[in-house]
């Protein structure tokens, strides 16, 4: 979920608690709150704990907090205090800039665990952490630690992604962490996607998930050329993630204003490009 902010770069918390709401009401059956796409890199951890707070009193379906940073003892501090927000879950993720070993990853990831009885999810996504949680390394955390219960996927490796559902179970949840490889990661055994599109698409993702349930496949792929270029839009070089989500919901009337910086506001080229992208999303509804 992005963050809002209002006119003078604070935390709209009104507006945070529609958009969940909305997401809930909309496909999504579980919000992850201070992820790469709600800019916790850019959040105060004062923020960061009143917004899973306003979060999770806003649905009724799991919230996970993103807690972690780079900062091992900053992690687990913050995730000792993430509880009592009411969120449902944490989202732990490789520390970035540092480019440990997957020893490092394996003790900074363990060490977040530990700090929590909640459920964690491993967040494995190289091309933010210039590194990868090696498919040996998530095992052994998986096993190692109870709680720590899924995995949101968003290497691009598939053969690994295989390696651990085949070696796990159902003990590990897997979920995609890229919209635009669902379908194959859904052929693997995934029960889910941790969306950006989901924003403006999200039936289009809850219907795909439950037609590969069903093993209509062929529906399935229907659904996924429908959102594909919600996919397209949702990121690039240009207009980095969350920028193009920020967009496309204030052209769905919420008031999320702009992204902090380092990545700043965008223009209205991107705006008219969210109108484009949902318009004919909601053509094809039709």
């Amino acid at each position: 979920m992005v963050t809002p902010f209002g006119e003078d770069g604070s935390i709209d918390f009104d507006v945070a608690a529609s958009v969940a709401t909305f997401l809930s009401e909309n496909g999504s059956e579980g919000i992850v709150v201070a992820g790469s796409t709600g800019e916790g890199y850019a959040l105060s951890d004062e923020e960061k704990l009143d917004l899973f707070a306003c979060v999770a009193k806003a649905v009724n379906i799991p919230v996970f907090a993103g807690s972690g940073s780079s900062d091992t003892a900053h992690s687990v501090a913050l995730t000792k205090q993430v509880a009592a927000t009411g969120a449902s879950g944490i989202l732990a993720t490789t520390p970035a800039y540092a480019r440990p070993s997957q020893v490092g990853i394996a003790a900074h990831l363990g060490a977040i665990a530990d700090a929590t009885t909640l459920p964690v999810m491993l967040y494995d996504i190289p091309a933010r952490t210039g590194r990868k949680i090696a498919s040996e390394t998530t095992i052994g955390l998986a096993r190692s630690h109870a709680n720590i219960v899924a995995l949101k996927d968003a290497s691009g490796d598939l053969p690994g992604a295989a390696h651990v559902k085949a070696t796990l179970g159902n003990s590990l949840d897997l979920y995609s962490g890229d919209d635009a490889l669902l379908l194959p990661f859904l052929a693997l055994g995934a029960v889910g996607l941790v969306s950006v599109a989901a924003h403006w698409a999200g039936p289009e993702f809850l219907a795909i998930v439950l037609a590969a349930e069903k093993g209509e496949w062929e529906i399935a792929r229907e659904l996924n050329e429908r959102v594909r270029m919600s996919c397209v839009f949702e990121g690039s070089e240009a207009y980095p993630n969350p920028q193009p989500s920020k967009a496309a919901l204030r052209y769905l009337g919420f008031a999320v204003g702009q992204c902090r910086l380092p990545l700043g506001p965008s223009d209205g080229a991107l705006d008219a490009q969210a109108a484009q992208v949902i318009t004919q999303l909601q053509a094809a509804r039709v």
